[in-house]
């Protein structure tokens, strides 16, 4: 073989060399890339599976435990007096979670706050509410907000029941009565945070005209439930 076909095979040889080298380091390229992208989905995974651990323990929380009224701040306004745990008008069950607030209307016409607390606790008596609401703009809590009351039905589990009095059978609220319960339903809004639209009727569980006047004015209801949103 002569020089230069000599020169010539030792630079073929030089560039398959190179070909070689270039080839393995894009090789370990690769490679390298390939388990930079394992480990990145491999932390995706146990971040994945880490929310989803936390979001199981806050669902079994919100079925286990029940309503914590522990650092509720109650307005001078409202007046504890509660009924005797009867298994009845008050069950004793707890309330799991607080979704809406339910308004009702006494149905009794002229009837007070005390008196009607009063029904609740006796032996005839199979309902309840949470609050009263009387014509003095007095306000009765006649079961604890950690207890079901028994007054919405199929919704005891998850709602406060508000019941209020009127002065005659139009079922219309007075000013005083009216704006206690605005005040009121305010306040339970703010501390379950709730909003206007988790305030509901009896009527909007079961089709009852209850409450009277704010099923038969659907105005005067979208006005209250404004006036409840100004409130908070």
């Amino acid at each position: 073989m002569g020089n230069r076909d000599h020169v010539k095979s030792k630079k073929t040889g030089a560039r398959a060399g190179r070909t070689r080298q270039g080839q393995r380091r894009s090789a370990s390229r690769r490679t390298t890339q390939k388990a930079r992208e394992e480990r990145r989905r491999k932390r995706m995974l146990i971040l994945m599976a880490i929310l989803f651990f936390l979001l199981l323990v806050l669902v079994l929380r919100s079925c286990v435990m029940g309503v914590d009224v522990s650092s509720l701040n109650y307005p001078s306004y409202v007046q504890q007096d509660f009924i005797e745990e009867d298994g009845h008008a008050r069950t004793g069950r707890e309330m799991k979670r607080v979704n809406d607030i339910v308004i009702h209307y006494v149905a009794n016409p002229g009837s007070t706050a005390e008196g009607n607390r009063d029904y609740f606790d006796s032996a005839q008596s199979y309902v309840s509410a949470h609050f009263v609401v009387g014509l003095e703009g007095e306000v009765i809590q006649c079961v604890p907000l950690d207890e079901q009351s028994s007054a919405s039905n199929d919704r005891n589990p998850d709602t406060i029941s508000i019941e209020v009095c009127h002065p005659d059978s139009s079922g219309k609220f007075n000013d005083k009565t009216y704006g206690a319960l605005v005040k009121l339903t305010a306040w339970l809004c703010d501390e379950f945070h709730l909003d206007e639209k988790d305030v509901i009727r009896h009527y909007d569980i079961t089709g009852k005209n209850c409450p009277k006047y704010f099923v038969e004015h659907p105005k005067a209801w979208e006005q209250f439930k404004e006036d409840v949103k100004n409130e908070m």
